[in-house]
């Protein structure tokens, strides 16, 4: 590779950072709020209401912007960042976006009782306006992307995490204590007047509903520099570039949230509700992997883009693959060694669900390397293969999970999801192989998970050691994988793929 090609992932490598950075410290911190709901609400069936409603939510978000942020950074790195590019766009999600919260408004009682919460409908109507209100932002944050204003971007980011945690804290964390603790100091007595019983878990919702509202308020200048005039007939052309995308986002969050949709469904009603609290808890440990590749997601996007007319863009696309890979490898082998500590992330009535926790950390890596993959059908302008690759894993996710839940549970629906991404991933390549050829390194990008896949088969033995053995040997297993890469990454010429 050039030292142009060098230079350039070194850029991508920092606006990773920038946007991990906000994406990691913020998620991390939003994570912290997993023990507070499990260990605040022990019976798992009340965490199984967030873990539904959430996964509806990844489902309308899509259909809610429906491709619109990657036909934005399309036609705007085509047409030389043409300013009626972000007002068209703009414009579009805004009516849309106005539209759902009109229908969601008026109907919030009957959804209510088709989701089996009749005495809830608040539930239902906070909600909506958090999709709505963030569908409606989507536009200004890729204009952020766009522009490289990383920094801007984390930072707002960073304050709806912040605002919304703050919110969890106050109500779910001081409320409730003060509501339901008989030596509350006399000075915190109004702090039991915060939390209502009725509501519950829905401050989960509410807290999330002012972050929303607070990020839509600091994105006022973003909104202000649309200026210029809307078009119709790029309105058109954007729609008939982002629609393919929004059947394949669609299909996409099938694959991703309709395990914790059909658990309720497919389950006995008895259990069904705390097999979905437990399996949404112990999804949430898998979430180092998601980090780190929304973080890489948000400037791979652009960064590719960018690049596609370089004479070496394959090449670098290739690197950055692989570097991916033992990324996400070492990423599943740093959680697995330490499960030990990890666990405590969740309250006790939920750790029957580890089991499912490697299972998805390595589901995960396979979407990772499938968002990879699939730059191939976005600059060659052949979306509709990201719908037939979507449509194929939905396809399957749907069977997979009809199949094993009822005799599974939730491992059942933990496994259908590493084969689904798997299968997704592997297509892909087949088809990106053929269309649009990249030099990927195929020995490295099985050999790093296989690799990080056995060690971790080594550690199991040694479980139940005295903790300062068993410690120095997990740590040994993570230096001993990133020796490895060293060793075998080191006798790579920096030109070679």
């Amino acid at each position: 590779m050039s030292a142009a090609g060098t230079g350039l992932l070194g850029k991508l490598v920092g606006q990773t950072a920038i946007y991990g950075l906000s994406t990691v410290v913020g998620r991390l911190l939003n994570y912290l709020l997993v023990p507070l709901y499990t260990y605040q609400f022990t019976d798992p069936a009340d965490f199984g209401v967030v873990t539904e409603f959430y996964a509806y939510a990844s489902l309308l978000n899509v259909v809610l912007t429906y491709g619109m942020e990657t036909a934005f950074f399309n036609f705007s790195a085509k047409r030389g960042r043409n300013p009626a590019v972000y007002s068209t766009a703009l414009l579009s999600l805004g009516i849309s976006s106005a539209l759902f919260l009109a229908f969601l408004t008026l109907n919030a009682q009957p959804l209510a009782d088709a989701l089996r919460y009749p005495e809830h409908p608040q539930y239902v109507l906070w909600m909506a306006w958090v999709i709505g209100l963030d569908a409606l932002a989507a536009i200004p944050f890729a204009r952020l992307r766009e522009q490289q204003r990383a920094g801007r971007f984390a930072l707002l980011k960073t304050l709806n995490i912040l605002v919304n945690i703050g919110g969890n804290l106050l109500f779910l964390g001081l409320g409730k204590w003060a509501f339901e603790s008989d030596t509350v100091p006399a000075w915190l007595g109004w702090a039991a007047t915060l939390y209502d019983p009725q509501i519950g878990i829905g401050y989960v919702f509410i807290a999330n509903l002012v972050a929303s509202v607070v990020t839509l308020l600091l994105l006022a200048p973003e909104f202000l520099q649309a200026r210029a005039r809307p078009e119709l007939a790029l309105w058109r052309q954007m729609l008939v570039y982002a629609l393919p995308l929004l059947l394949a986002g669609l299909a996409g969050m099938v694959n991703e949230t309709m395990d914790r949709i059909l658990l309720k469904h497919l389950l006995p009603a008895q259990v069904a509700m705390q097999q979905l609290g437990i399996y949404g808890a112990c999804y949430k440990i898998s979430i180092l992997m998601s980090i780190f590749i929304q973080a890489f997601r948000y400037a791979a996007e652009p960064f590719f883009f960018a690049q596609y007319r370089q004479a070496d863009a394959r090449v670098l696309y290739a690197l950055v693959m692989r570097w991916f890979v033992i990324a996400c490898s070492f990423i599943f082998l740093a959680v697995m060694a330490n499960i030990a500590w990890v666990q405590y992330f969740v309250g006790a009535s939920y750790r029957e669900g580890l089991g499912v926790v490697p299972i998805l950390l390595l589901a995960n890596l396979c979407l990772g390397v499938f968002f990879n993959l699939s730059i191939w059908y976005k600059l060659t302008e052949q979306t509709r293969f990201g719908t037939y690759l979507a449509l194929w894993g939905a396809a399957l996710t749907l069977a997979l999970n009809f199949w094993w839940i009822p005799r599974l549970g939730y491992m059942g629906a933990a496994w259908a999801t590493l084969i689904c991404y798997a299968s997704m991933a592997l297509l892909s390549y087949l088809l990106g192989q053929k269309h649009f050829p990249v030099p990927y390194d195929l020995r490295r990008l099985l050999g790093y998970p296989l690799l990080a896949v056995l060690l971790y088969a080594c550690l199991l033995p040694i479980e139940g050691l005295a903790p300062a053995p068993e410690l120095a040997a997990r740590n040994g297993v993570l230096a001993a994988f990133l020796g490895m890469v060293f060793l075998l990454e080191r006798k790579r010429r920096p030109s070679s793929g």
